[in-house]
C-alpha cells in the first residue's frame, strides 16, 4: 500500500511569492507528479501549514491545486493554519467533539490517526488534554497498528530555532503512547522544512521537506535565527506492509530520467 507524505505547503493568495519563491506553483509541480508518478497511492496526507497565513484566499488557492489529486487526501492543520478560515474553503474538514482537526483513517494494515497539534497565535505546538483524550479514546478502540501524522515534532532535532517551537507536550503524548508502543508502527511529522529521520523513544519517524522554502541545517545551537536554503522541494512516499514501513523522499522537481546507470 502507497501513501504520500505532503508537508508545509506555504500557500499564499493570488499565487503571490514567498522567499522569492512561488509556493502555488510548486505544489501545483507536486500535485502533477503524484498524479502521474503515484496515481496508485491509497492517499495523500498533509501535514500542516497549507497556507503561509491563514486567511481564506490562500486556502482558496490552496484548494485550487490540492483538488486536482486523483486520490484522496486528509489535511492537518499547522502553526500558520487557521482551522475556522481552513472549514470555510474544506467544510468537509473532520472534527473531533471539541472542534479539533483530528480524525482517523482505517488501512489494511492499520489506522492512521491525525492529529491536531494547532495553537492559534503561537509557532508552538500544544496537545492539549481535550485532544489527548481522542487520542486516548482511538488508542483503547482496538488492538491495530498505529500510523500518527502530525504537524509538530514532539522532541527537539538539534536545531535550536526550530526545537524552540516544537510540539510542548511531548512527555504527556508519549505517556499516552508508551502503553500501546507496540503497535505504534510510525510517526509522521511536517514543521521543520528538512528531510530527519530516527527513533524517538524507540518509535520511528520521518520528516520531510516543504515544498517551497526550506530551512537549513543549522546545529550551532543558535536560538535567535532560523536560515533558509534553496533545497529542493520534496514529498514522501510511504510503502506500508505487515512487515515493514519503507519512506522514500521524492525531489519531484528534479527530472525523471529512464537511462541506466
Amino acid at each position: 500500500m502507497k501513501i504520500v507524505h505532503l508537508t508545509d505547503t506555504h500557500v499564499v493568495a493570488g499565487n503571490g511569492s514567498l522567499a522569492g519563491l512561488c509556493p502555488g506553483a510548486r505544489l501545483r509541480a507536486a500535485v502533477d507528479s503524484i498524479n502521474a508518478e503515484h496515481g496508485d497511492a491509497a492517499f495523500v496526507v498533509v501535514t500542516g501549514d497549507l497556507s503561509d497565513s491563514g486567511d481564506v484566499a490562500s486556502y482558496e488557492a490552496f484548494g485550487a491545486e490540492i483538488r486536482r489529486l486523483r486520490m484522496p487526501f486528509h489535511l492537518l492543520v499547522g502553526n500558520h493554519d487557521d482551522t475556522d478560515e481552513l472549514v470555510r474553503v474544506f467544510p468537509g474538514l473532520p472534527r473531533d467533539n471539541n472542534g479539533f482537526a483530528q480524525s482517523s483513517s482505517a488501512t489494511p494494515f492499520g489506522r492512521c490517526l491525525f492529529l491536531d497539534t494547532h495553537v492559534p497565535g503561537s509557532g508552538v505546538g500544544k496537545y492539549c488534554p481535550a485532544r489527548q483524550g481522542w487520542l486516548r479514546a482511538e488508542l483503547e478502540r482496538d488492538a491495530e497498528p498505529v500510523f500518527l501524522f502530525m504537524h509538530h515534532p514532539p522532541f527537539p532535532v538539534g536545531m535550536s530555532g526550530m526545537d524552540d517551537i516544537r510540539l510542548a507536550d511531548g512527555d504527556a503524548l508519549h505517556a499516552l503512547l508508551a502503553p500501546h508502543a507496540s503497535r505504534i508502527r510510525h510517526l509522521f511529522f511536517g514543521h521543520l522544512h528538512r528531510p530527519v529521520w530516527g527513533t524517538w523513544r524507540g518509535f520511528p519517524f520521518s520528516c520531510m521537506r516543504g515544498t517551497n522554502h526550506q530551512v537549513a541545517l543549522d546545529l550551532t545551537g543558535a536560538t535567535d535565527r532560523v536560515l533558509g536554503t534553496r533545497e529542493p522541494p520534496a514529498y514522501g512516499i510511504v510503502l506500508l506492509s505487515d512487515e515493514q514501513v519503507t519512506v522514500h523522499m521524492h525531489d519531484y522537481t528534479n527530472a525523471f530520467s529512464t537511462v541506466p546507470i
